[in-house]
């Protein structure tokens, strides 16, 4: 009798103790899935009592579930669009808190034997909605160039659209992948391809040099080409939460644009915002 009384006390305890755990879900950007996990697991692991839920699905998907009420916090590697928060205005009243905690130099992807070290925007864009098709075009070799890309819930699809397409269509045989990592693997696999995203992703592929124009310097995605404004496709990372966060949110939050937080943007190939 002693024994079953016994387990039933650790099993409440057990029980009080899961109940009283801060669960944080945290929902979006594939280009923040790395970062948002080591930022989980370092706080996590200095923090006890505190459960973060990191998945990815794209800025769009992590927005979407903002305005639903699904998740705490989305990650976004593009500002919010005015329709978006007037549609959780619609719902919670609010426009949402945003808050930026790292910054991205949005890197082209190239195979490491493409002999092309640098592309101007013009080159980029019009690479990607079609105009331009050989790489001989661009100072390469003669082979088509095999155009790769992300989804168009991907945040880093509508930024590239927008600042380096300028609101034009991608071309009709880009290949969209569902994450940076299967563009990165994509690019790995074929040296006739290009791709695109976030600068730590880049594994096993090469990066191009960027130029706003044809007449001006290239500069490829360092973090001192980012800071002093060089490299032209830089962009910051983003934190949007419904309202102004408190307590373990807040806490959280604060953390990641403290000293330690800021050093793992570091680590992971991102660039700190402070």
């Amino acid at each position: 009798m002693k024994k079953i009384i016994f387990a039933v006390v650790i099993m409440a305890a057990a029980f009080g103790f899961y109940m009283q755990s801060k669960v944080i879900t945290v929902k979006g950007s594939d280009t923040m899935v790395i970062v948002a996990q080591r930022w989980a697991e370092k706080y996590m692991s200095e923090k006890s009592g505190i459960t973060i839920q990191v998945t990815g699905g794209g800025s769009g998907t992590g927005i979407a579930a903002l305005i639903n009420g699904t998740t705490d916090i989305c990650n976004a590697s593009r500002p919010m669009k005015p329709s978006e928060r007037e549609k959780l205005k619609q719902r919670f009243n609010t426009l949402g808190v945003e808050v930026k905690v790292a910054k991205d130099g949005l890197s082209v992807y190239l195979n490491e034997v493409n002999q092309v070290k640098e592309l101007s925007l013009q080159q980029i864009k019009d690479i990607y909605t079609g105009k331009v098709t050989n790489w001989k075009e661009v100072g390469g070799k003669d082979s088509r160039i095999i155009v790769y890309g992300r989804e168009n819930s991907s945040g880093t699809y509508v930024y590239f659209k927008d600042n380096v397409l300028n609101g034009a269509d991608y071309t009709a045989t880009m290949q969209s992948l569902p994450g940076t990592a299967a563009v990165v693997n994509a690019v790995v696999k074929d040296k006739n391809a290009i791709g695109f995203g976030g600068a730590a992703y880049a594994k096993g592929i090469k990066f191009t040099a960027v130029k706003k124009d044809a007449n001006s310097p290239a500069f490829l995605p360092t973090e001192e080409n980012i800071k002093n404004g060089n490299y032209p496709i830089a962009r910051y990372l983003y934190l949007y939460l419904r309202n102004k966060p408190t307590g373990e949110i807040k806490e959280y939050v604060d953390w990641i644009l403290s000293k330690e937080g800021q050093e793992i943007v570091s680590k992971v190939g991102y660039f700190p915002v402070k």
